[in-house]
């Protein structure tokens, strides 16, 4: 059984994380640490082989060099924090550090049929849509989208525009313009099952990656 603990447990993505790990037969829940809970990362670091961190900005990129120094695999679902400096701690790492701004599989789909179109029809604007309690803007998605789109020859208009509203979870809009036409792409989480399957597929690739630093679901489909 792989032994995985989850980095902001208390939250309503880690909860869920929580109870993906737990229903799954080759995994065991070694830990939930959160402030909220009174458990701080090291106090379960040690019961760990790989850490879920679905924390916040501010606390993202400590959580991830704390992991990795460790010596502990650690799968990242916060956005909004410094990939560079985490790329960093990896590299000094025997551990790996698996990065994705979302891990359903339709809004990944979603990014690389954007690469192809992009090639095609250049012109994109990104209308992403998150519910009220999302700190970071533009999101980790809408930013991951930009940055495919740019490397294959898109342009994508900026500012990419976020709204944040309750009711909301996690929604994404890639409108694509040419002369005469237009071409929509629009993925919806409704809820946030929708993550899950990627994220158990994050951790049971992890350790075997064959770099220590990787950022996108798409790497592992």
């Amino acid at each position: 059984m792989t032994k995985v603990v989850v980095s902001g447990a208390a939250g309503r993505m880690g909860a869920t994380v929580c109870e993906a790990v737990e229903g799954a037969d080759d995994l065991e829940l070694s830990g939930r640490a959160d402030p909220s809970l009174g458990v701080a990362l090291a106090d379960v670091l040690g019961d760990a082989d790989i850490v879920v961190d679905f924390s916040i900005p501010d606390t993202a990129l400590a959580n991830v060099e704390e992991c990795l120094a460790a010596g502990v695999h650690v799968v990242v679902g916060t956005t909004g924090f410094d990939l560079e400096a985490a790329k960093a701690a990896s590299e000094a790492s025997e551990a790996n550090c698996f990065v994705a701004p979302n891990f359903a599989i339709g809004a990944v789909l979603m990014m690389v049929v954007s690469q192809t179109i992009a090639k095609h029809m250049p012109e994109t604007e990104i209308i992403e849509l998150h519910h009220d309690k999302k700190l970071d803007a533009p999101s980790g998605t809408a930013a991951r989208t930009a940055e495919l789109i740019d490397a294959a020859g898109g342009h994508v208009h900026r500012p990419i525009h976020s709204v944040r509203l309750p009711g909301l979870v996690a929604h994404q809009e890639v409108i694509f313009g040419g002369p005469g036409q237009t071409l929509s792409i629009r993925h919806d989480s409704i809820d946030r099952q929708s993550f899950m399957p990627g994220v158990l597929l994050a951790v049971r690739k992890v350790p075997t990656l064959p770099d220590h630093f990787t950022v996108g679901l798409e790497k592992l489909l």
